[in-house]
């Protein structure tokens, strides 16, 4: 009699990449560090990404369609563009196998069940998921396998979702060095709303608003670039058609958050004009003693950062 399978083992056979930009090629990495993957195959659009992820070795093929990708993998993750997932799901559906995990790492979960559910064949399961970590870089070249060390990975799995196959996906996060966190998909996107949206959408507002001001001040804008602003165009050098289609995809939570900090921004107008020193230290106050938070939570360090850092990423996921 064969033995029962090891449902909640964080390894897998062969781990099928939609995408092997900066999430897709440092899940590859930290998969390989782990020794979590008996082969690791990849797909992407042009042959300069497919070329790129071969000559680093961070995958064992490459393949230009999706179908070709999933076919004989137990664990597929889509790291393309939200955009994308419809057509993604359309292409691999039928070569799906039969018990395989489809999770993803996308930014907004809510479109998941709507845009990639209707072409999960039964039999496959489906457990959407977001790792919590990235930068601005784009590309198979800027992977690592330590992105993921100690940072989030958000899973929502829906409703009947095979707690066996839930188990062993976030066993396989856990493995690749990342904190798991189990939640409904419609709390992921509020909460990524107000942490990871709404301040990319300042970013480039913020940007887009220095580029108009160029003229006025003659260029110094750029030319004294440094503190807060330079801190903002980091944050708005992230891929443009990444954070498009978060936007679109995410836009209730996003318009309901972007509400209440118009409400605040206003506010702090007001105290402003009015000379109102105390209300203005009390906001202050509070969000430095959140910013001693999010340190002391270990998502990030205290050191101070007056240049750039290039020993780790930041976060802008």
């Amino acid at each position: 009699m064969a033995p029962e399978t090891d449902t909640t083992s964080p390894k897998f056979e062969r781990m099928a990449l939609i995408g092997v930009g900066l999430i897709g090629s440092s899940i590859a990495r930290a998969a390989r560090r782990a020794n979590l993957v008996g082969s690791i195959v990849g797909c992407a659009r042009t042959a300069k990404t497919r070329d790129k992820a071969m000559e680093l070795g961070i995958v064992d093929a490459m393949y230009e369609d999706p179908a070709e990708t999933v076919a004989g993998a137990d664990l597929v993750i889509v790291c393309s563009h939200l955009g994308s997932y419809a057509t993604v799901g359309a292409a691999m559906s039928s070569s799906l196998a039969p018990g395989a995990i489809v999770t993803d790492v996308g930014s907004v979960k809510g479109c998941v069940a709507r845009d990639l559910g209707p072409h999960i064949p039964a039999g496959v399961h489906l457990v959407p998921g977001h790792p919590v970590s990235g930068s601005e870089k784009t590309g198979p070249e800027a992977g690592f396998a330590e992105l993921f060390d100690n940072r989030w990975w958000i899973l929502t799995p829906g409703e009947g979702a095979d707690q066996d196959v839930v188990l062993r996906l976030k066993n396989f996060v856990l493995a690749l060095g990342s904190r798991v966190e189990i939640m409904a998909a419609d709390r992921h996107d509020l909460v990524l709303a107000i942490t990871s949206h709404l301040p990319h959408l300042i970013a480039y507002n913020i940007v887009s608003t220095a580029d108009d001001m160029e003229t006025v001040t003659q260029g110094e804008v750029v030319k004294y670039s440094a503190g807060g602003f330079r801190d903002f165009t980091r944050i708005a050098a992230s891929d443009p058609e990444f954070w498009r289609d978060v936007f679109l995809n995410n836009r209730d939570a996003v318009l309901e958050t972007l509400g209440r900090f118009t409400e605040d921004l206003i506010a702090l107008q007001r105290s402003i004009r009015w000379g109102e020193g105390d209300k203005l230290l009390e906001v202050f106050s509070q969000s430095r003693d959140i910013r001693h938070r999010i340190i002391q939570a270990g998502q990030d360090t205290g050191a101070a950062d007056f240049g750039r850092r290039t020993e780790s990423p930041d976060n802008s996921d």
